[in-house]
């Protein structure tokens, strides 16, 4: 596919560009464009979810088991046309500094969180914003009082729990996976296609 695609909003269209020069203006370091059969979808990485050395699973509605079955997930990413891979580094004091890297995972997901809600405000284009990590809008998941998810328009799931290596997706994208000394590099990707997404029904019947 043709990366100058142009996606048609109302009555006039979009440079698929525009949009990945939105996700830089929004924070990004640097974001790129590419096909979403490009992207490599592995299974096995729902072993590696069960794993639970993250601590997340069982615990958040956007990470497994509960947002689905993984081959279900990897067919709705695949749905999509276009894929605009974006990252954030940020500078560390050294790799033992941990709450540099918290620090640096917290402006990452506020940075997808902003480019969720500005791509929510552009009529007749479906988008999927996968994060770094399960979703942190909320500072406790409303899955451990077994509720419904608070925030479904906002939630965003984990590129992992898609089956997407974040390695393989910066080889994908040509992007630097590590960016030098004293530094931590967060991604995230943002799926578009035309068309108006349906409503996050995972998100609304959960805790139901």
């Amino acid at each position: 596919m043709d990366l100058d695609f142009c996606i048609k909003l109302g009555m006039r269209f979009m440079n698929i560009k525009k949009i990945k020069d939105l996700v830089i203006g929004l924070g990004a370091k640097k974001a790129e464009i590419i096909n979403v059969s490009d992207i490599l979808f592995d299974t096995s990485f729902r072993k590696m979810c069960e794993m639970n050395s993250c601590g997340m699973y069982g615990t958040n509605w956007t990470c497994p088991p509960d947002i689905g079955e993984i081959n279900d997930l990897i067919e709705e990413a695949k749905a999509f046309d276009l894929a605009i891979v974006y990252q954030t580094i940020s500078k560390i004091e050294d790799s033992y500094d941990i709450e540099g890297m918290l620090e640096a995972g917290e402006r990452q997901n506020k940075l997808a969180l902003k480019i969720k809600r500005e791509m929510g405000k552009i009529p007749h284009i479906s988008s999927l914003n996968l994060g770094a990590g399960g979703c942190k809008i909320c500072k406790t998941c409303a899955k451990l009082a077994n509720k419904p998810c608070v925030f479904p328009d906002l939630a965003i799931p984990s590129l992992e729990a898609y089956g997407i290596s974040v390695y393989d997706l910066a080889q994908t994208s040509g992007m630097n996976y590590i960016n030098g000394v004293n530094t931590v590099t967060y991604f995230g990707v943002l799926l578009v296609k035309e068309g108006n997404k349906p409503a996050n029904k995972k998100a609304t019947a959960q805790g139901s």
